[in-house]
């Protein structure tokens, strides 16, 4: 087993048991507002901080879209350009809140030689627990 760096990657340089490289968010109030809004989801928690804390919240928290761009910048940013997205699974977990910093982690799953694809199992965990958790199925030339 063996951590794989960040640049392009190709199927025969990949095996089952590698490990991607680490990848650290810091989860600022920008980051989950932003992100709310670029996906039009207009929810008060993700943009309001009083209307977070009047849902029980401390802060605003993240919303599922943002950390799902996260999970693919995450495998992108390891996997290259080359990469085909098949699919992506995730469940949210504990929520994310300005001022923590989300660390992803993962490794290689799966190995589909026929297809040419692998499978990442992931996750993002932040100081309260796993933020997200699943898995990513990729094309690699």
């Amino acid at each position: 087993m063996k951590t794989l760096s960040m640049q392009k990657q190709e199927f025969n340089d990949v095996s089952l048991g590698d490990r991607l490289p680490k990848m650290e968010v810091p989860i600022t109030t920008t980051l989950v507002t932003a992100g709310a809004i670029a996906t039009r989801d207009y929810f008060p928690g993700h943009h309001n901080k009083d209307a977070a804390q009047e849902l029980g919240s401390p802060h605003v928290f993240m919303n599922i879209l943002t950390t799902s761009a996260l999970v693919q910048r995450f495998v992108e940013n390891w996997a290259g350009p080359t990469a085909r997205f098949n699919d992506l699974r995730i469940k949210l977990g504990a929520p994310n809140y300005p001022g923590d910093t989300m660390v992803f982690s993962g490794e290689i799953s799966n190995v589909d030689e026929q297809k040419k694809s692998i499978e990442v199992t992931l996750k993002g965990k932040n100081s309260m627990g796993n933020h997200v958790t699943g898995t990513v199925s990729v094309r690699l030339p």
